[in-house]
């Protein structure tokens, strides 16, 4: 048996209904969350919980539990499914209102969703690397706001499976924003250069991440812009999220990078990346290296 958190409540996952007037189910009003879980423990618990609530409020959702109480619950709720290795996806919308494109008034309780998914390290993607394409960035101007309003990334992500490719990598004319579902790197004279976080993509966890750990380690590393030129010309791709960690890139729209093997700088990063799982979470039992 699964259970689910539905607005303060663990309950049976079957039984987690919204009503057909949830503003998330008719207008897309809402926000969401991705927390990896390794060894049973939530990694970059506090980072994703500050996100979760700063795209709650950049939309004017106020958030009907504090960040304490919220992590508690998820907690209690990881126990409830006894999970080991995946995730937990939760989402806010402004609540249930007589459907409106003005934001309803007077009292309407936001609805609060959680529920956990099984899902294993991407061992063989992150050994071999993966095959991507390009395309236009088609997103509107706020995507640091990790809103539920996704059907462009869903049409990339698409795009780049039907090519049989593994993540669409963005572009705004000559620059490069991110991936559907990730942000994107590419090593250029040793150094590691990834977009700004700005309005243009999403602030991710993990690029946070790797960004720390490039400073710590004295790798060269930038956030700035750069263009399909770079990209094209970069010694090695890869990108980041929750759920892939770092991922070598090894093929764009064709053309092969670092003669189609993850690169070495790459190889570090996951490296250093799995041992910063192990002190958050505890040892892994499946490894890259």
């Amino acid at each position: 048996m699964e259970f689910a958190l539905l607005n303060g409540d663990i309950i049976q996952r079957s039984e987690a209904k919204v009503d057909v007037e949830d503003r998330g189910y008719q207008f897309g009003d809402g926000v969401y969350e991705v927390i990896r879980i390794y060894n049973g423990k939530m990694f970059t618990v506090e980072q994703h919980l500050e996100r979760f609530f700063k795209s709650a409020e950049s939309i004017a959702i106020s958030f009907p539990y504090t960040k304490p109480q919220l992590k508690e619950m998820l907690e209690e709720l990881l126990v409830k499914n006894n999970l080991a290795t995946g995730t937990i996806y939760m989402q806010v919308t402004r609540g249930i209102a007589p459907r409106n494109h003005v934001f309803p008034t007077g009292k309407v309780t936001p609805t609060l969703l959680a529920y956990t998914i099984k899902a294993e390290r991407p061992l063989e993607n992150m050994k071999s690397g993966v095959k991507t394409i390009l395309t236009e960035d088609i997103r509107w101007l706020r995507c640091d706001i990790k809103s539920l309003n996704l059907l462009p990334n869903l049409l990339a992500k698409q795009k780049a499976s039907e090519q049989g490719c593994f993540e669409a990598i963005q572009h705004r004319g000559q620059d490069v924003t991110e991936g559907s579902l990730s942000n994107v790197f590419i090593v250029k004279n040793g150094e590691v250069i990834t977009h700004e976080s700005n309005h243009l993509i999403l602030k991710g966890i993990t690029k946070d991440v790797i960004l720390k750990l490039c400073s710590k380690n004295h790798i060269p590393v930038q956030e700035r812009t750069f263009t399909l030129t770079e990209l094209n010309e970069a010694e090695e791709v890869f990108l980041s999220s929750s759920i892939s960690e770092v991922m070598p890139i090894i093929e764009i729209d064709g053309k092969k990078v670092n003669a189609g093997i993850p690169g070495p700088l790459t190889l570090k990063l996951q490296n250093l990346f799995e041992k910063e799982i192990e002190k958050q979470c505890g040892v892994l039992v499946g490894k890259i290296i």
